[in-house]
């Protein structure tokens, strides 16, 4: 039986498309039909030789063979790989672009509140200052110890549990990058009693931040601010915490926490919650603008609870920059928690933070996966913490060499 030339399936399949290309729009269907064509014709199947003596039917026969057959579904799935790879490659540009943005402009506020925190001169920024700024220690993060002037007893039991002291302390900053400070600012009489006993502990201990506050419970908010961007000038920290000195810390533990997230920009870790706004007088933790939450019995937004929360470093600065004009409210914590409504940042709830003390930070402790923070819910902190101390710390803690063994 005689075979059908070979360009005819070519001519036949061009012919019937033609008639289609006059009732549709030219350019897609031609280029469809570009596209078959050329894969059927890379992907034909070599025909049978035909019986012949005429060598250039043979050689016409040969060039077909040697022609290279091209799997088109291959072409496509390499065509969408290539494209995830750019995009990759590009979101990794972006993310160290909005870094290194970010980071210049952490310096420049870093500068005008320092400034603005020696003086109330001009804004403007000048070069010792940036260059003061540049010489900021480089450190891993910066924990403020939040104490006041009746609690000598409290900071003496951190001192003999969780905190390092004397060469440790040191030796800490320096292979660790971790800087501990027990925070606080000054009597309402600059130089009394209060002052001076202060100053004869830090003269002992070195491990004393003095803020240029007046010492009050209900002066938390404005402490809180005031902290942040005092050590915001002192050092170039990649997080800032603030704890309670009635709280239980593992050192290693909240490092290899912090760890996880250095590469983010703008975080808020802590144990978040949503507790009522307490609209009665004369309790505890009364909200006096609780109508600007809504109606009675609506709850707050969600906030970091204040016995310990840590935020990255655009955060300390952007409080550092915007102090004189956020608003603080009457909790500490809720005050926090407003500053950051409405940016760019992300809240991370870890309850590895809010562990309770014994049992179930002894608990987690001997499962070999220690808690970062302890403390009691019901008393906002370790019921009875300078009594309880030691035995939360012998029965939770990490142990005294964890954080030497500890990288992060």
């Amino acid at each position: 039986m005689a075979s059908l030339p070979d360009g005819f399936f070519y001519f036949a399949l061009l012919a019937s498309s033609s008639v289609f290309l006059l009732l549709t729009d030219m350019k897609l269907v031609g280029w469809l039909i570009f596209f078959v064509l050329s894969c059927r014709f890379w992907a034909v199947p070599v025909p049978d030789p035909v019986e012949t003596n005429e060598e250039a039917s043979l050689e016409k026969v040969q060039s077909k063979t040697s022609q290279p057959i091209v799997n088109c579904e291959k072409k496509e799935a390499s065509l969408q790989d290539d494209i995830l790879s750019r995009v990759s490659e590009t979101h990794d540009v972006i993310m160290t672009l909005d870094k290194t943005i970010s980071s210049l402009e952490v310096q420049l506020a870093a500068a005008r509140a320092s400034r603005a925190n020696n003086d109330e001169g001009s804004p403007m920024v000048t070069e010792p200052e940036i260059k003061n700024l540049k010489e900021r220690p480089k450190v891993f993060f910066v924990m403020g110890i939040i104490t006041a002037f009746s609690s000598r007893k409290r900071r003496d039991s951190i001192r003999e549990t969780w905190m390092p002291q004397g060469e440790n302390l040191r030796k800490l900053e320096v292979e660790k990058g971790i800087i501990m400070r027990f925070v606080i600012g000054h009597s309402a009489t600059p130089g009394g009693v209060l002052d001076r006993a202060v100053d004869a502990e830090d003269a002992q201990h070195k491990d004393f931040l003095r803020l240029n506050h007046i010492e009050g419970y209900h002066e938390l908010s404005s402490k809180t601010q005031i902290y942040f961007s005092t050590a915001v000038a002192k050092w170039d920290a990649d997080f800032f915490i603030k704890v309670d000195d009635d709280v239980h810390i593992n050192l290693g533990m909240v490092g290899s926490t912090l760890a996880r997230h250095r590469s983010k920009p703008r975080v808020y870790l802590g144990c978040m919650k949503s507790g009522p706004v307490l609209a009665q007088k004369g309790v505890k933790y009364h909200e006096p603008e609780y109508w600007k939450f809504g109606e009675e019995g609506n709850k707050y937004f969600r906030h970091a609870t204040g016995q310990i929360y840590a935020i990255s470093k655009d955060l300390a600065t952007y409080i550092s920059v915007n102090k004189p004009i956020l608003h603080r409210y009457a909790n500490e914590d809720v005050s926090l928690g407003s500053w950051f409504i409405g940016l760019d940042v992300e809240h991370i709830d870890d309850r590895n933070l809010c562990c309770g003390t014994p049992l179930d930070c002894e608990w987690k402790a001997q499962a070999g996966n220690p808690c970062a923070a302890s403390f009691d819910w019901s008393c906002s902190g370790i019921c009875k913490s300078v009594e309880r101390m030691e035995e939360v710390h012998q029965r939770c803690g990490e142990g005294d060499e964890a954080i030497w063994h500890t990288s992060f």
